[in-house]
């Protein structure tokens, strides 16, 4: 393989995934404050935006999933998302804000709809896509989403500044950077030598019989049930997070600015554990990865109920961060050796990124309304210890995975999502 070329088109992806989280950060990083602050919702309403964003979520990203099985290393479904995502500063001032103050729920949807094409299933699409290049050119996830996380950091740090400002300048920065993430994407070329004979693209394209044979599948539940209980406790309670963590300041023009920064070192950690966390969860295998993620994701939500410190809780912030990188990467690696490729990208979106989103359709609502009743404090002290119980469970219901540390003792995991190829027979 061609080093010059490898180089070249690691780099153009990995500014793809750059310029798609600056994108998607300079603005919706601070969403949950725009709805609060600027169009004036309150947390039941907001949880009730979430809950119809994650329903939206749920129906959209199986079907990017299946498109992706179906089209293989084709970008068009990214150019559609990108297409989307420059629209951003028209849609966000022109059409959702007087909607959602004028017809509420009508605004809701239209909102729900316009997000999850550019956001909640085009994250998804995109993750997955550099996933499946990098081991096209034997490389690690990891060390391509990393600029994702740089590029979340990088917006953050101004994002505070330009929205105490002006929301639109947070809109019109995104539109964009949403052209430049175009020209790169129709630079983007994936070699002749990686299309051919591979192990990351299936020769047969999946069906809908596959799905329903997914569906059947034990180890999809089991992975299943460990996303209810550990990632559902981490993404819904980052939702309201924000306005729980300007609580802590004396204005909250200083509570965004603060928030503002310490995304970014946030972000700067994921960054630095996408580097790191790949060698420790092939050390220790994915299975192992996933649970320790639950550890954390745990403690630092008990932690987050327990302190009244502003310092305190500026610490915890950025573990965010390491929760990002050990799950992303235990994920992909997790369904890379238990899933058949030709359900990859079907697996992750559905298995994985639609049923993030069924969280938000059961819990987002009555998280709302807890931190209305008995506060954010006590809620995250609830989700923390849900967090902890779910993953002691995981840890008898997930599959064994592979790692170095076991190298001398034979294992082959049973990839039994689909029937394998008759070609493998």
């Amino acid at each position: 393989m061609n080093t010059t070329t490898t180089r070249r088109a690691q780099l153009k992806m990995s500014t793809f995934i750059f310029l798609f989280f600056f994108t998607w950060s300079s603005s919706f990083g601070l969403y949950a404050l725009w709805l609060s602050q600027k169009v004036g919702l309150d947390s039941i309403t907001i949880g009730s935006v979430f809950a119809i964003n994650g329903v939206f979520a749920v129906i959209l990203k199986p079907i990017y999933g299946y498109i992706m099985d179906k089209i293989g290393m084709s970008k068009w479904l990214l150019y559609f998302v990108c297409a989307v995502s420059a629209l951003m500063a028209p849609f966000f001032v022109f059409v959702y804000q007087p909607l959602l103050l004028s017809h509420t729920t009508l605004g809701i949807v239209i909102g729900a709809l316009y997000l999850s094409l550019g956001w909640y299933a085009g994250v998804a699409a995109s993750e997955s896509y550099a996933d499946r290049f990098s081991r096209l050119y034997n490389l690690e996830f990891g060390r391509i989403r990393m600029w994702g996380s740089l590029g979340w950091a990088m917006a953050a740090s101004v994002s505070g500044i330009l929205f105490n400002f002006t929301p639109m300048a947070n809109f019109l920065l995104s539109s964009g950077t949403s052209v430049l993430m175009l020209l790169v994407l129709i630079n983007l070329k994936i070699g002749d030598a990686q299309l051919h004979s591979n192990n990351v693209i299936s020769d047969s394209k999946i069906v809908f019989k596959d799905v329903i044979l997914l569906l059947q599948n034990r180890k999809f539940w089991m992975f299943s049930l460990y996303v209810a209980g550990v990632a559902w406790m981490m993404f819904i309670a980052e939702q309201q997070f924000p306005r729980y963590f300007v609580s802590f300041f004396t204005t909250k023009e200083q509570g965004n600015a603060w928030y503002g920064y310490l995304s970014t070192v946030q972000s700067g950690t994921e960054f630095i554990m996408m580097m790191f966390i790949p060698w420790l969860v092939n050390q220790y295998g994915a299975k192992k990865g996933l649970l320790f993620c639950g550890m954390v994701v745990g403690a630092r939500l008990i932690a987050s109920g327990l302190t009244t410190d502003p310092v305190v809780i500026s610490i915890i912030k950025p573990l965010y961060g390491v929760e990002i990188s050990l799950l992303l990467i235990s994920v992909f690696k997790y369904i890379a050796e238990h899933f058949h490729k030709k359900v990859n990208a079907t697996m992750y979106l559905l298995g994985y990124q639609a049923m993030i989103y069924v969280g938000s359709i059961v819990v987002a609502p009555p998280a709302g309304y807890l931190y209305d009743r008995i506060g954010f404090e006590h809620t995250y002290l609830l989700m923390g210890s849900c967090a902890l119980l779910f993953t002691l469970i995981s840890a008898f219901t997930l599959s064994r995975c592979r790692s170095v540390r076991d190298a001398a003792t034979p294992f082959t995991p049973v990839l039994d999502a689909v029937p394998a190829e008759p070609s493998k027979h």
